[in-house]
């Protein structure tokens, strides 16, 4: 009986530790949002109907590369690919993780 209550208490737990975790990847998400506004991208980057098509359109970026990926290429777009037209953006490491988790919910 010890046992079984236990083992409820850890899955509650986990589902609780889970419901926090998807919180606060949704707001991570609206923080890259508001990033990709504050920061300009616009100015060069489609996502939907806003923004301007001088750089590849965003729309579904997420559906084509990891987060992970996108990390990298925020921090230095340069380094992940030579030939690109991408500056390198003074970016915090916060502002990488929000612009990063923002692009890639954009499947």
């Amino acid at each position: 009986m010890r046992r079984a209550g236990s083992l409820t208490l850890a899955a509650l737990c986990l589902a609780l530790a889970g419901s926090a975790i998807a919180l606060g990847q949704s707001a991570r998400v609206e923080q890259g949002g508001k990033a990709f506004i504050d920061s300009g991208c616009y100015g060069c980057h489609m996502v939907g109907r806003l923004g301007t098509s001088i750089g590849p359109d965003l729309t579904r970026v997420g559906a084509k590369y990891p987060r992970e990926y996108l990390d990298r290429w925020l921090r230095d777009p340069l380094l992940q690919r030579p030939t690109a037209h991408m500056p390198k953006l003074e970016l915090t490491e916060d502002q990488v993780r929000a612009l990063a988790a923002y692009l890639s919910s954009l499947q």
